[in-house]
């Protein structure tokens, strides 16, 4: 990226990491989508070089692929790992790296309410191929610990988590993980690359659903993969068998939307911190969790080992699920939907999104109120988003 040793700020990677080699693009200013299933030789020399990895090219899209690789490599120098790959979702970036680093017999140690997706991998999958997995009280580190010392393979991290935003001391567990020989694994996607650095903070892999907040409009799905380059390439080998390739012109889509990911974060960490405040007031309203809070239960974690709070907030209602149903179609400015991390705000109860493969007895044990909901604040005017609230809780 530049001649000297100084490394660029978040914002100008988000818009030039991985896109200094115009003479290979035609001199084009913008990253084209090659939709090639493959890339001709005339030189079988050449080709052999390339398939052998001792020369930079791409054979086959399954594989690699140029618009591909661009994405990749913006992810890998805004996390500051050796190696990145990507996958066509989240979940793909998520199982691929689990199976790559388990076998029967080993030992996963994690916290119960991650994404419920992840949860299921867990709960249903890995027994299937006898690894244990043991789910922790998630602020309970020195539980955690504990669990670590008895034999751990992958520690698997989630941090804000995924809806009940607690947040996870990656410095400490990582610690207790490296000591115990284990794989560290954290899901980033709620803190982007912007607001926390997992890898700085001693863990081997980072890894993002790509379709939240990475992308940021709602229109491409997509999942990556970054860290220790020997770990990344097992994985890189796992995922190009096992097939869950990303499409270039989700990847396309992706980085465009990465442009603009330091501005986006930057005023949903803003309204975020505003939303938290004017609804830990409102007499409707039973709970807010939101990391930036002084009352948040690990808030000064939070303040340690992140830059900004996130633009994902969660809160519950007074009055059970019909309060719920009541209030969310009254909201105007905010799609009712099973996503996040978009440049519109989103909400919506667990039951019908982060767990919706889950009973509500499983949500109970993982501590998620069927009261609470989830908001991925937007990009909008603080103070619309803010009166639209205000609207929506006074017809409850």
């Amino acid at each position: 990226m530049m001649a000297d040793d100084t490394r660029p700020g978040a914002g100008t990677l988000a818009i030039w990491a991985g896109e200094d080699n115009k003479d290979f693009w035609g001199r084009a200013t913008q990253t084209p989508v090659v939709h090639s299933v493959s890339f001709g030789y005339g030189d079988v020399d050449e080709w052999l070089d390339v398939a052998l990895g001792n020369k930079l090219g791409h054979i086959y899209s399954r594989n690699t692929n140029p618009t591909v690789a661009v994405f990749e490599e913006k992810v890998r120098q805004l996390e500051g790992a050796a190696a990145a790959t990507s996958f066509a979702t989240g979940m793909a970036a998520i199982s691929n790296t689990l199976f790559t680093l388990l076998s029967p017999g080993d030992r996963v140690v994690s916290v119960k309410d991650t994404y419920g997706g992840t949860n299921r991998i867990f709960l249903e999958f890995l027994p299937r191929i006898q690894v244990e997995s043991v789910l922790c009280d998630t602020t309970d580190h020195a539980a955690i610990e504990a669990e670590i010392a008895k034999g751990c393979t992958v520690l698997y991290l989630e941090t804000p988590t995924n809806p009940t935003l607690k947040v996870i001391d990656i410095a400490r567990l990582a610690a207790a993980g490296r000591a115990a020989g284990a794989t560290v694994v954290v899901d980033n996607t709620f803190a982007t690359p912007i607001n926390t650095n997992p890898l700085a903070l001693g863990a081997d892999l980072v890894l993002h659903s790509a379709t939240k907040f990475l992308g940021g409009h709602a229109d491409a799905l997509g999942g990556v993969v970054c860290g220790v380059e020997s770990l990344v390439k097992r994985i890189y080998h796992y995922r190009e068998i096992n097939g869950a390739t990303l499409d270039p012109m989700a990847a396309y889509l992706l980085l465009r939307g990465m442009k603009t990911l330091h501005l986006r974060i930057r005023q949903q960490n803003e309204s975020a911190m505003q939303i938290s405040r004017f609804l830990r007031q409102h007499p409707q309203v039973e709970a807010v969790y939101y990391p930036g809070l002084e009352s948040h239960e690990n808030h000064e974690v939070a303040r340690r080992q992140m830059r900004g709070f996130g633009g994902m907030l969660s809160f519950t209602l007074r009055g059970g699920f019909d309060a719920v149903k009541a209030f969310l179609p009254r909201l105007h400015y905010a799609h009712a939907a099973a996503n996040l991390g978009a440049v519109e705000t989103v909400v919506g109860p667990p039951a019908t999104t982060s767990h919706v493969e889950c009973t509500l007895e499983e949500r109970a044990a993982m501590g998620i109120p069927e009261t609470l909901i989830r908001y991925s604040t937007g990009i909008e005017d603080t103070a619309d988003l803010i009166a639209d609230l205000e609207r929506a809780l006074a017809g409850v």
